[in-house]
């Protein structure tokens, strides 16, 4: 479906044996905070986590769910100060299910044989386990969970329990659990954790147990409702009600015999009070565990719905990493799906699946929205209109900082406040430090490219004309009043920010945070200000008068942006772009020596702050930010921006810049692989490749060593994911055409991929390391031009055309 099934030189990781299934055997405590994370089932409205249902958070295990949108905000005392963070909360645990033979100790884990299998095809985690208790008595169990596609608000669990050798009465119990915390990233647990109240709980006459919480510090309120069921058990079958503040349980007896399987259903209805059209959330979860089919109806249609998820992220890559692939795009499509459109909520960095980043949204989408224009646009949109609710609080962001225009925050929650921390914990020292990460202001420039790029993919004039035009306006606006002119160069120069890197946030010279004359950060101000014009050129004329009076923009501010635009200040070094002004009276580090006493390098930030130094000193970055630069644009577009700006870019630079920084780089962020893999496909396409690979299992293979159990990396993992899509490629979306450049690598031989674009459903591009073949299903839509190579061609509805190479 999404990717070619063969694996020639076997599977590209051994937890997955075949390219759609993760798998892991037997028990590692060392391990279990990772196998959660990457097994963990979800809709885009929730998700669960792979936790056993018995489990606890024990700081080995952590349950945890959540569900899109519900965060809450608790003050905590740090360092001796007060500081307000808001979390994405840790929801009611609706899993717990265990059993016992009658007057025996309950199931608690480990079991002595256990298998977890993870189907990407159907969204569907398997838990087989041998269970043998104090007195030798042994259970066979298997377990399947889902999170339905096709019907958000549910969950479900199947358990069946086969005693080997005994019989007699067993006990099930089965519980909703209110009583969590946020304690799954151990360098929070110095902060508030606890977020929820109980608000209620109790047992309908049908069997039903509910309980309803409250957030602690907002209106938040969430509810469960779940319906328990047993099949396939002889003898009556009496319920013992279980109720306490915050937690609701319900133990079942049934009769068990050798070798007779015992079925329980649990199924559970989620609701909050952020859902639309729902009313009240517990009544409504309350009738929809009631009215919910079984879990064999549920799977069937939780199948269909991923089914069709597949065909519209087809990918038929001819290499040995189809597994990985599949279980990146499965990740995205369980944080952010066509169940989140409608609920006003972003792209959290580290999707539904743990706390890290405190679930808040970053710049992250820049990455995931290449993704979902040409896969899901209606998605990519719903994403912009997020940043849209939030425009005017942006817009007083600016106001409060004495500027104009629209400043987007760093980091991003339920409103459009700035939820960046203001401290965080170096764990090699234990020591608080001011984070000053708010002062990266290429957020907004993030913005206002995905709102073009969504507009080339789509057409969407729409969506421009009513809220993507505003914002990209703002972002402008806030560009050309964020420069200052600079009288000795003859340039306007942006002061006091930072850049993706974040290695850097200050000068060892000066007293205060921030750079001057980040070249990512002033590059995309200029490109926003030269889109603003142009965006103005495509509105209709109505539209575009309106916007004008709207927002008070007259010739004198337009002549201001053109001005500044035209005359940012970039800076270079050694025939390469510097990183920000000043980069060059930095030291140099001692690569060697550094190595010798560290192996992983990755938080170079960190060690050097545990020794009493700042990497603030020395030309290192945790992401060469910019490289940024042609991971956004072509090497053609970099130049020409350049120009525009008045610098002779020459053909070299982009090489030159290039390996500069691969000497100076440790890719502390999990995000520097598919940079780094993007800029090298033209220059080394083996060092592409490898970065490539590295992208592609960074968190299969926990690669920021530790960090994925606290939540995946959606960035990166969609970032990967282009990387196929449009890199190798080629593909770009831009005047009106679909243009191609493709440069696969050996070790890929064939890529064919199913696109979205301005209507057409099914443009199929097949690339080779000889031809390129471009075709379109039969439909009313017009014609697609293509341009490869300096060729150009128009491919109408139910034609095939072939470039050769």
């Amino acid at each position: 479906m999404a990717a070619d099934t063969s694996t020639r030189s076997g599977p590209a990781h051994p937890a997955m044996p075949d390219p759609w299934t993760l798998r892991y055997e037997g028990f590692d405590p060392a391990e279990e905070g990772l196998r959660e994370a990457l097994c963990a089932v979800g809709n885009g409205y929730l998700v669960t986590r792979g936790a056993a249902p018995e489990s606890v958070a024990d700081g080995v295990h952590y349950p945890g769910t959540y569900l899109a949108g519900c965060y809450d905000r608790a003050s905590s005392t740090v360092a001796g100060r007060v500081v307000t963070n808001e979390d994405l909360v840790n929801c009611p645990n609706w899993l717990p299910l265990t059993f016992r033979p009658a007057g025996g100790d309950w199931f608690t884990g480990p079991p002595a044989e256990q298998s977890v299998e993870l189907d990407l095809r159907r969204g569907v985690l398997t838990r087989r386990a041998l269970v043998v208790d104090t007195a030798g008595r042994r259970t066979r169990l298997v377990q399947r969970r889902l999170a339905s596609q096709a019907r958000p608000h549910l969950a479900a669990l199947e358990s069946t329990i086969t005693p080997e050798n005994w019989s007699g009465p067993v006990e099930i119990r089965s519980a909703l659990d209110g009583a969590v915390a946020n304690t799954g990233v151990t360098r929070y647990r110095a902060l508030t954790g606890s977020h929820l109240v109980p608000a209620g709980e109790g047992a309908d006459e049908d069997g039903l147990i509910w309980l309803e919480v409250a957030a602690a510090g907002s209106p938040l309120r969430i509810a469960l409702a779940a319906r328990t069921r047993v099949r396939g058990a002889g003898g009556p079958l009496p319920t013992v009600q279980e109720l306490g503040p915050g937690r609701a349980a319900q133990t079942v007896t049934a009769v068990a015999e050798p070798g007779r399987p015992v079925t329980v259903e649990k199924t559970v209805a989620v609701h909050t009070s952020h859902d639309p059209a729902t009313g009240t959330p517990l009544r409504s979860s309350r009738l929809l565990a009631a009215q919910a089919p079984g879990f064999d109806r549920l799977l069937d249609e939780h199948g269909i719905r991923w089914g069709e998820l597949w065909h519209r992220c087809r990918i038929e890559a001819d290499f040995d990493g189809a597994g990985p692939l599949h279980l990146n795009l499965f990740h995205l499509l369980q944080a952010y799906s066509e169940h989140s459109a409608d609920l006003d909520v972003g792209v959290p960095a580290r999707g539904l699946h743990g706390e890290a980043y405190r679930g808040h949204v970053f710049w992250d989408e820049l990455f995931v929205l290449q993704v979902l224009n040409l896969r899901f646009p209606e998605l990519a949109r719903a994403v912009l209109r997020y940043r849209h609710r939030r425009l005017e609080a942006a817009r007083q962001a600016a106001r409060d900082a004495g500027l104009r225009g629209a400043m987007y925050p760093w980091q991003s929650g339920s409103d459009g406040r700035e939820e960046s921390q203001l401290l965080h914990l170096n764990p090699l020292s234990g020591r608080w430090l001011p984070d000053h990460t708010h002062l990266q202001r290429h957020v907004g420039s993030a913005v206002a490219y995905n709102i073009w790029q969504y507009y080339q993919a789509t057409n969407d004039l729409d969506f421009l004309a009513g809220a993507g035009a505003e914002m990209l306006l703002e972002i402008a606006r806030f560009w050309a009043s964020a420069a200052s002119y600079d009288p000795a160069r003859e340039r306007w120069s942006i002061r006091g920010v930072l850049g993706p890197d974040e290695y850097h946030d200050a000068y060892p010279w000066a007293t205060g945070p921030g750079l001057d004359d980040n070249a990512y950060t002033n590059v995309l101000a200029s490109w926003v200000l030269a889109r603003a014009f142009d965006t103005l050129g495509v509105l209709p004329g109505y539209r575009r008068d309106e916007l004008l009076e709207r927002l008070a923009l007259d010739d004198t501010e337009l002549g201001r942006w053109q001005e500044v635009g035209r005359r940012l200040h970039v800076p270079f070094h050694s025939g390469v772009v510097s990183q920000f002004e000043g980069y060059e009276r930095l030291a140099e580090l001692d690569w060697a020596a550094y190595r010798r006493r560290y192996p992983d390098l990755r938080r170079l930030d960190r060690l050097l702050e545990a020794e009493g130094d700042t990497v603030n000193r020395y030309r290192a970055s945790k992401q060469a930010d910019a490289l940024m630069l042609w991971y956004l644009f072509s090497a053609r577009e970099v130049r020409a921006l350049l120009r525009r700006l008045g610098y002779p870019a020459r053909h070299e630079l982009q090489r030159r810049t290039t390996t500069y920084y691969l000497k100076r780089t440790v890719h502390g962020s999990s995000l520097s692989s598919v940079v780094h893999a993007w800029v090298l496909t033209r220059s080394d396409r083996r060092a592409s490749w490898r970065y490539f690979r590295d992208a592609l299992v960074a968190d299969l293979q926990d690669g920021r060593h530790g960090t994925t159990s606290e939540g995946v990396h959606l960035g990166a993992m969609a970032g990967a994911v282009d990387l196929l899509q449009r890199c190798y490629t080629g593909l770009e979306i831009r005047e009106d055409a679909i243009w191609l450049d493709p440069h696969l690598p050996s070790a890929l031989r064939r890529l064919e991929l199913e696109l979205r674009y301005r209507g057409h459903w099914g443009i199929v591009v097949t690339t080779g390391h000889r031809e390129v073949t471009v075709s379109l299903r039969e439909s009313r839509q017009e014609p697609v031009r293509v341009r490869l190579r300096g060729r150009s061609a128009t491919v109408a509805p139910g034609e095939t055309r072939v470039f050769r190479l």
